[in-house]
């Protein structure tokens, strides 16, 4: 089994409970009342379910090594016991960005704007986890699914973490973007 592999199912049943879903930019996907999280594999997408996304964890991409020391320092991972509120924001960036090349990329990623910069202070507090779409196939509906995991009392800074994001200049690259909101029982 692969464990970098995850695969979101939205549909009627999850451990994840939605309790919004709003598209920013681009087709939406179907409305589901919940997501189900299985790290691993999915044959096809199971009864009661809407949509099935898949993507793979890899390496930091983006990073020089300062980062990535950075991030694991303040990184705590998912599934903490109070962080009973998450959100799912699958992203589809557009042609232009994929034929930049790499350090094109990581030029308005960080310098211009501040992608790892602005992340990192909202670290630990609001764990994320990001997985790559494109490296499984040309067919996914999305390049990246990023997760996020947050203790409510983290809400607004959430909030505050996405807006800043937005208004940055490598958003003006992204072409599809929904804003999933998840909560789920403490335990």
């Amino acid at each position: 089994m692969n464990r970098r592999l995850f695969s979101f199912l939205g549909g009627e049943a999850g451990a994840w409970h939605v309790t919004g879903m709003k598209t920013i930019v681009g087709d939406p996907l179907a409305l589901v009342k919940c997501i189900d999280v299985v790290n691993g594999a999915v044959d096809s997408s199971p009864q009661n379910n809407q949509w099935l996304l898949r993507g793979i964890t890899s390496n930091e991409r983006y990073v020089i090594q300062e980062e990535k020391q950075l991030l694991v320092a303040k990184q705590e991972g998912s599934d903490r016991p109070g962080a009973t509120m998450a959100a799912l924001i699958p992203i589809r960036k557009n042609a232009s960005w994929w034929s930049l090349a790499q350090d094109e990329r990581r030029e308005i990623l960080e310098r211009r704007s501040q992608h790892i910069k602005t992340g990192l202070k909202y670290l630990p507090a609001i764990a994320r986890r990001l997985h790559h779409c494109r490296d499984l196939s040309d067919n996914e509906p999305f390049d990246f699914l990023t997760w996020f995991e947050y203790a409510p009392v983290d809400a607004a800074a959430f909030d505050e973490l996405t807006a800043e994001l937005r208004e940055s200049y490598e958003w003006s690259y992204i072409d599809r973007e929904i804003d999933i909101r998840l909560s789920r029982e403490p335990g």
